[in-house]
Parts: structure tokens; sequence; C-alpha cells
């Protein structure tokens, strides 16, 4: 066999190739644009008649008194260089006096502790509870210690709190949000409010992503969900809960084992959390607020700025919500529910199908040349509907990078939309690498792997530089 036939035999499996990807992907992507189209339909719908709209809050109800006392859970491992100022901006931007800043750290952390203690000076509103376990225990576990704080305090004190408020260390709070949370909760259970990324100039591309993602699904994708009653999953930061709701959910924890309202072993307790709310019957909202000066009241945040960190983070998010939520939540609810949690835990999925496009792309560049060069390579074979899965691919493509960019450039500017653009390659490889890494990972723990707090460490925090930010 001369060296001309094995060119064309290798070039004929590349074409068999080629049709197996096309048919593969071709036939997902097709199913994820009728996906979004149709919260992209829903949720233009729910604009146009008013269903769902951004409101606004007065100075006045900024300022104003809390209707019950509020505690803030902040779970700190290794956060030195950021807990000192997201404790000092926290007591800045709110005026309200009637909340406890409860810090869980570890003994065996004493730069976090210290840090801890600086940040909160002499102030009253701030505790700083040294967990009795070695750290790092996991995020949930902490979360529970300070449960287990509050409801000392409710019993030496004789008086109850109203809700339970939950952030990271790192969070820079917005000044109306004790206030918007405290409203809310007079006639939810759960109140999630959105997060606001902010641009890193120093990491356009890996940091920047986060600014894309968090904007379309808090302004289009979580506000379709709160119109359709469906279960809002709570983010994390600035996520609040009624005390009666949180007790609720511990008392069902307690019956399972676990020491609290926060489940210790799972990844994402936060989401976990959220959903629990509405399968306990409560009421999840999401809401979209602006100060009187246009500004969205929503947690500002900087995420990972390096590759390798934002894959781990996003690996521990896919691991959490995709296995561990379908191991540990199922398919109860309704079917609104159920869509969205097929959306939810479509990560490891999303990440074998942006493979296979990209290995598409590779197939086609090899391809290319010899069809260009006017080689006998056979054309790509296929019926007539594949043609339509390849059309409805890039329609999609193009319509999702338009709305990306227009949502992106309404929140950020005209540069940021751009970038949201240019910045889809990037999101894309993390996606791919995160899911990857998930599935180890979740194989791991089905081997006997014991799930630790996987959590990225903050350097310095970037805002700290040029004072509080507001």
């Amino acid at each position: 066999m001369g060296w001309a036939e094995l060119i064309h035999q290798a070039f004929g499996v590349l074409v068999m190739i080629e049709q197996e990807l096309l048919l593969f992907a071709g036939f997902w992507v097709l199913v994820g644009t009728a996906d979004e189209l149709a919260i992209d339909c829903c949720w233009l719908w729910f604009r146009l008649s008013g269903r769902v709209q951004t409101t606004r809050i007065s100075q006045e109800a900024v300022q104003a008194p809390l209707r019950g006392k509020a505690a803030v859970f902040i779970a700190a491992w290794q956060e030195d260089q950021v807990i000192g100022h997201t404790i000092r901006h926290a007591l800045a931007a709110w005026r309200q006096d009637d909340f406890t800043l409860y810090i869980g750290c570890y003994g065996n952390d004493a730069p976090t502790v210290c840090a801890a203690m600086e940040g909160a000076g002499a102030d009253p509103r701030v505790r700083v509870v040294i967990h009795d376990r070695a750290g790092p225990t996991t995020k949930a576990d902490c979360l529970n210690r300070l449960y287990h704080a509050l409801c000392e305090d409710e019993r030496r004190s004789g008086r109850r709190f109203r809700c339970v408020i939950l952030h990271d260390s790192e969070d820079m709070v917005h000044a109306a949000e004790l206030a918007v949370i405290d409203a809310a909760l007079s006639s939810a259970d759960f109140v999630q409010l959105p997060v606001r990324p902010e641009p890193q100039p120093a990491s356009r591309w890996v940091g920047g992503h986060y600014v894309d993602e968090f904007t379309e699904a808090h302004t289009k994708s979580l506000v379709v969900r709160d119109a359709l009653g469906a279960a809002i999953p709570a983010a994390g930061v600035g996520c609040g809960f009624a005390r009666e709701m949180l007790e609720r959910i511990a008392v069902g924890r307690r019956l399972e084992g676990s020491p609290g309202p926060f489940a210790a072993e799972c990844l994402t307790e936060d989401y976990e959390l959220g959903v629990l709310v509405s399968r306990e019957g409560g009421r999840s909202r999401f809401l979209r607020v602006r100060d009187e000066t246009g500004e969205l009241v929503a947690t500002r945040a900087y995420f990972p700025a390096r590759l390798k960190d934002s894959v781990r983070q996003k690996t521990r998010w896919i691991h959490g919500i995709a296995f561990q939520g379908w191991e540990r939540l199922g398919w109860a609810g309704s079917a609104v529910d159920t869509w969205m949690a097929l959306r939810d835990r479509r990560g490891p999925l999303t990440a074998i199908v942006l493979a296979s496009s990209y290995a598409l792309v590779v197939v086609e560049g090899m391809l290319g040349i010899p069809r260009v060069l006017g080689w006998d390579v056979a054309a790509m074979p296929g019926p007539p509907l594949l043609w339509w899965m390849i059309a409805a691919g890039l329609f999609s493509l193009l319509w999702r990078s338009f709305l990306r960019a227009t949502l992106t450039t309404r929140e950020y500017g005209f540069p940021e939309g751009v970038w949201a653009v240019l910045r889809i390659p990037v999101a894309n490889y993390i996606a791919i690498m995160a899911g990857r890494d998930a599935l180890a990972s979740y194989i791991r723990t089905l081997r006997g792997g014991q799930v630790t707090w996987d959590k990225t460490r903050h350097d310095a925090h970037p805002a700290s530089a040029g004072g509080t930010a507001a």
C-alpha cells in the first residue's frame, strides 16, 4: 500500500469522524438552542407584559430601621488578605445597627482570626466565632458552627433573629442590601439578590468572563425562574433566609443526623439550601432593585483571575450542582422545577458537547486543506436534517453572542460588551476543563474520597488599594 492510498484512507476516516461529530454536536446544540430560546421568549414576554421589572428603593428606605434583627454569616478559612476589608466595608455601608456579623474562623488559622478582629475593631455588631475543630473542614460545617453561635446568642438574650444572610469573605455589599432583604422577607422565606462581578483590567479574559455569565444569569435566567415560580438556588452571597424557614430546614437535617441547616457533605450547600426552601413549601424570590442613583443593589466581588483557579472553582460548582444535586435532591417538584434542574445540571453534558464542537473545528481544518487544493477528498455527507442542525447552531451562536453583548453593555458599558463576545471561547474552554475535572472528582468520592473545603484563596483585595469601595 502506497503513501497516496494511506493518506486517502486517513482522510476517509476523518470524513467519517466529521459526520459523527456533526450529528452528535449538532443534535445537542439544537436541544440547547431550543432550551435557551424558551428562556429568552419567557423573559421577553414577561418584560413586555410588565410581569417583571426592576424596582427602585429610596434613600429613606435604605436607612430605615430593620423590622427585626439580622444575622450575617461569613465563613473564613485562610482569608486574612480580604476579610478585614470586607468587614470594614460592610460596617461602613450599612446604616442600620440591628445586625450582627458572624465571622467563622479556625484556631489553626491565626492570620485570618487576627485580620477579622482587626477589621471588627471594637464594633459590637461583629462576633468572631472560633470553630472548635481544626480547619479546614467544609464551608457548610463552618456555617453550621455560626448557626449554633446564633442559637446560643438567642438563648442568652431572649431575642430571636428575624433573618440570616450569607456572604463570602471577599464580598463588597451594597448599602441598600439589608433594607431590601428585610422588606422582601415580609412576604417571602428566601430572597436572592444579584451578584455583580467586578471587571479586572489585569485579567480581561479569565476574571472578565464572570462578568458576562453572571450578568446574563442574573438579568434574565433567574428573573424567569422567579416569574415562573420555580425554586431559586442560593448563590451563597447576598441571600437572606427567614429565621423560621432556616430552623425548619435545620430540624429536618437533625433527623438525618446533620448538626445544622447546612449540608456539610455537599460542595454547594448554598445552592441546595435555596432549593430546599421551595420543597419545604416556602416562597423564594429573586429581586432586581436599583437605588436612587440607578446602581443595582447587588453584591460586588472579584472572581478568580487565574485560569487554574477559575477551573478549580467551576469544578466545585459542577460537582456540587450537577452530580451531588442529582444524587441528593433528585427530581422532585413541578414540571418547571424539573426543567430548571435539568438546566442547572447540564454542566457535564455541556463540556462534552463543547469539546466535540471544538474537535469538529480541528477536523474541518484538517479536511479543509486538501479540499481547497482539489484533492480527491469526499465532501461532507449527511441528510438535509444535518444542514438544518448546522444552521440552527450558527443561529444560536450569533443570537447568544448578541444577547450576551447587549446585556453586558447595559450593565458595564460598550467596551465590556465587546469583550463579552471575545471571551466566549475562554468561557467554553474553562467549562470543558471544569466538566472533566468535576467528573473525576465525583468518581473519587464514589470510591470513598472525602469532601473537603476546596476553596479558592483570595489575594489582597483589589478594592482595598483605593479605599472602601462604594
